[in-house]
């Protein structure tokens, strides 16, 4: 170590020189504090907008908006925010099932095989077609007053909603089920 002794006069008026113009700080510490920038609500700006193109899109039919036709369920004890996301079509529908023209025994079958089926590969969310009943005489949509049924009674059943008009709205329904554990 050397001491103050040890420098050379030209370095100590060389320092003092230096640092003539400064003076001692107060805090040795300063805080420095980010503005953070407001959230942008992506997801409601794209709903809207999805909105606004359904609106003026050959698709859009008001008679499949908000008729009271539509299907919903939500397990008990399953997050809301499921059948929410699950309306909106935020979930990726990976396999479909049409009932079309199937009597009821023939249909109930065949959802269980389909269910079956998709939950062994882990699919998660599927779209099963159930018609809107036009063929149905005075009995109305009797499929899908089944499948509101039998959907509700299978286990492995989070959540169903009526499927988008572009999807076949009132027609069908997109089914969110659950994961299977392994065993």
């Amino acid at each position: 170590m050397s001491s103050s002794d040890d420098i050379p006069p030209e370095d100590r008026a060389l320092f003092r020189t230096a640092v003539r113009d400064s003076r001692r700080l107060e805090h040795d510490r300063v805080e420095h504090r980010l503005q953070r920038p407001r959230p942008i609500p992506h997801s409601r700006i794209r709903d809207e907008a999805q909105v606004l193109r359904d609106l003026v899109s050959d698709e859009f039919h008001p008679a499949d908006f908000e008729t009271g036709e539509e299907l919903g369920y939500l397990k008990p004890g399953a997050q809301p925010v499921l059948l929410k996301k699950l309306r909106r079509g935020q979930f990726s529908v990976a396999e479909g099932l049409d009932m079309h023209g199937m009597t009821v025994v023939v249909a109930k079958t065949q959802l269980t095989l389909f269910l079956a089926e998709v939950q062994r590969r882990g699919v998660t969310c599927v779209r099963i077609v159930h018609g809107k009943g036009l063929r149905s005489s005075n009995r109305g949509p009797v499929l899908k007053h089944k499948l509101n049924l039998w959907l509700r009674q299978r286990e492995e059943v989070l959540a169903f909603c009526s499927a988008r008009p572009n999807d076949g709205g009132t027609g069908a329904v997109y089914v969110l089920l659950r994961r299977l554990q392994p065993r």
